[in-house]
């Protein structure tokens, strides 16, 4: 499976480039990641950007999005990718997704009613994706 995570702005330090990183290494034994970092600027420039780089099942990462259990989201990841070969998360700048990129997704996924910021979300939702891939694989890591 190709899992695409494309963000807007980069990990500015050095120990959230080192928990992304150590994610990403353990996600390589599950699936295909693509790291999609784009620069933050205008809206209308950032909308732009991100709708190049959309493909497959699309899930957009907002507050206002649903929130599933760790298992319910395993759910919802095995049975995407039984119809889609590839699923693209987004995760939005300071500023957050736009509303049409928003509608445009198939899914939107919240992690919390409370706001993050956009680089930690990135380090929380690679954890979780972690965490869906072991639950899948019946690897002990999840309690």
């Amino acid at each position: 499976m190709e899992v695409n995570l494309v963000c807007v702005g980069t990990l500015k330090e050095k120990y959230l480039r080192e928990a992304a990183d150590e994610y990403k290494k353990r996600l390589s034994r599950f699936c295909k990641l693509n790291i999609i970092e784009l620069a933050e600027s205008e809206p209308k420039k950032e909308k732009a950007l991100i709708n190049k780089t959309l493909r497959g099942f699309v899930i957009a990462l907002c507050v206002e999005g649903k929130k599933y259990t760790s298992e319910q989201f395993t759910e919802v990841v095995e049975k995407t990718s039984l119809k889609n070969s590839k699923i693209t998360f987004v995760i939005g700048s300071s500023e957050g997704l736009d509303e049409e990129i928003k509608r445009a997704a198939d899914l939107q996924l919240s992690f919390s009613d409370m706001t993050f910021p956009h680089q930690l979300m990135r380090i929380i939702f690679l954890e979780q994706l972690y965490r869906v891939f072991t639950i899948m694989n019946n690897i002990k890591y999840h309690k």
